[in-house]
């Protein structure tokens, strides 16, 4: 799901950045009103899980593979404006950190699934969530923020000029369409399992029992220790995408850091080396999370 750079033409990549930069300010400052400092542990946490979860791809179909997005399920446990900031930074550490999705292109990716991606997610929840139909809309809320950010993805590589076969584009649509409902799918199962942990987590995690939020945390560290060793190892779609066009090849990396598709370059160990770029990330995710957090309630105090 995440564009590298070299994919899109200048005057895409650039105008999204433009647009991508007051979106988060505006959710930022957003999430801001009514926030509570017991709520920045839950920031981190739930940013934790879902950027391990990222980490572990799943087979989906014809040689491609899939994982989850997360940004329904932020929206559900945080709300819509704090899920743009969360999930806003877990794709700028994943950009500036690991190389996945591009520097230039990180406007396009903030706008596709940090903006317009959490706001597909939300409008369900928002109209069915508290009533019997809430089941359904969770998961049609997971289903739809995939779909939203996956054609949007497409669209911007349209625009920049990509040419696609219809047969082409026909397959993955159907490799994206697969990916939503087992998004829906997954969000759900977890929405249900912490809310039978607690079921006062959606509104109020912190103050309820601790152990479902230990368990989010605990289940963040299995995905990046454990969970590594069961990754599939196929492109997800739109690398897969990308190699049947013959887009692959004109991918950039501007910068090149220690953990670079999230692997440890200085160890030797294969294991070792996802299982310390995968801490690493929820470490840096959940600090810029709870700092984020802080920040908020203390420039509301002064």
């Amino acid at each position: 799901m995440h564009i590298p750079d070299g994919f899109l033409a200048t005057r895409v990549w650039a105008t999204l950045d433009v647009a991508a930069a007051p979106a988060a300010v505006y959710a930022a400052r957003r999430a801001q009103r009514g926030f509570q400092e017991w709520q920045a542990p839950l920031l981190g946490v739930m940013g934790a899980f879902v950027f391990a979860a990222q980490m572990i791809n799943f087979p989906v179909a014809a040689g491609t593979s899939s994982h989850l997005v997360g940004g329904a399920l932020l929206t559900y446990t945080l709300g819509p404006a704090a899920a743009t900031v969360v999930m806003t930074a877990i794709l700028a550490m994943q950009a500036l950190v690991f190389q996945d999705g591009g520097m230039l292109a990180l406007g396009a990716n903030i706008v596709n699934m940090a903006v317009l991606g959490v706001l597909a997610g939300w409008l369900p929840y928002r109209y069915w969530g508290s009533g019997r139909w809430r089941k359904a809309a969770i998961f049609l809320g997971g289903s739809l923020s995939v779909l939203a950010s996956a054609t949007l993805a497409l669209a911007e590589l349209l625009l920049s000029g990509v040419r696609m076969p219809g047969a082409v584009l026909g397959i993955s649509m159907g490799v994206f369409a697969v990916s939503a409902v087992l998004e829906g799918a997954i969000t759900l199962a977890v929405m249900s399992a912490l809310e039978a942990m607690n079921p006062n987590f959606v509104r109020k995690p912190a103050q309820g029992p601790s152990y479902a939020l230990g368990a989010v945390a605990a289940g963040a560290v299995l995905l990046a220790v454990v969970g590594v060793l069961f990754a599939s190892t196929h492109p997800d779609g739109i690398w897969s995408l990308a190699q049947k066009i013959g887009l692959a090849s004109q991918a950039k990396t501007l910068i090149h850091t220690p953990l670079e598709s999230y692997e440890a370059a200085f160890l030797q160990s294969a294991w070792q080396r996802k299982a310390v770029a995968g801490l690493t990330g929820l470490a840096l995710i959940f600090g810029a999370c709870v700092l984020f957090g802080r920040l908020v309630t203390r420039n509301r105090s002064t």
